[in-house]
């Protein structure tokens, strides 16, 4: 059996992501911990945390292809344009990260779990209160109806998860922030892993190996920290 490396959370650092696992596809390493320093490192260096629950060991993954979508690339179909133009939504930036993070928590239809344990909350709340972490927020007549959560490194946004309970909110969410981060001249969207429905808004897998080289490229900037806003709200509808 395959083993992997286990990390002493005294010790920030990891193994090359090119040493991932074939099978499970992308599994690194386990250990560590979620403080800021441990995340920041994840992220610059291409691999994020995903495991079940808090009694278990952190888990780090770097699949061998990478969901990706270049801001401003996303595809947008007649429908859901319609919707965004006249659909009444408004959008803001980190007015409830919180709120968006517990929304995206919550079981799906498809499930009865959740990968976003108290710990991995309480780790992004962190990171969002040293202006890394940014939510995403869509409103209609004054409710929270849909929004996403990511990490900002660079020129590169590494988004973590989406919710909907209004139809097509958190496609409104994902159009209006590759929108903005194509203004800021963000080079990179980075979706993780590839499903029906991130294929269906335009998002493309490329390598590993292409991902860590343009990742190296995008975090080569400064980050954008602090708490964000739309530079124009009127002009993302």
């Amino acid at each position: 059996m395959t083993t992997i490396p286990l990390l002493q959370p005294e010790h920030v650092g990891f193994p090359n992501p090119q040493q991932a696992l074939n099978e499970p596809d992308g599994l690194l390493a386990a250990g560590g911990d979620l403080s800021v320093e441990w995340l920041l490192c994840a992220y610059t260096s291409g691999i994020f945390p995903w495991f079940d629950s808090d009694d278990e060991p952190i888990l780090w993954w770097s699949p061998a292809q990478r969901a990706i979508l270049r801001p401003g690339a996303m595809h947008v179909s007649r429908s859901l344009r319609k919707r965004i133009r006249n659909g009444g939504f408004k959008v803001t930036f980190d007015q409830c990260f919180g709120a968006v993070v517990h929304q995206c928590s919550q079981p799906r239809a498809s499930s009865t779990g959740t990968w976003i344990t108290a710990a991995m909350s309480d780790a992004y709340q962190t990171l969002h209160q040293e202006g890394y972490a940014h939510s995403l927020e869509v409103w209609h007549q004054d409710q929270l109806c849909g929004g996403l959560y990511g990490v900002s490194v660079g020129h590169a946004f590494c988004g973590e998860s989406m919710f909907s309970i209004e139809k097509d909110a958190s496609k409104v969410a994902f159009y209006a922030l590759q929108r903005q981060l194509q203004a800021w001249r963000f080079t990179l969207l980075d979706c993780q892993i590839l499903n029906p429905h991130l294929a269906s808004l335009g998002v493309e897998e490329i390598s590993r190996a292409s991902f860590l080289s343009e990742l190296a490229t995008a975090t080569s900037h400064e980050t954008r920290r602090g708490l964000w806003q739309f530079d124009n709200p009127s002009a993302i509808f």
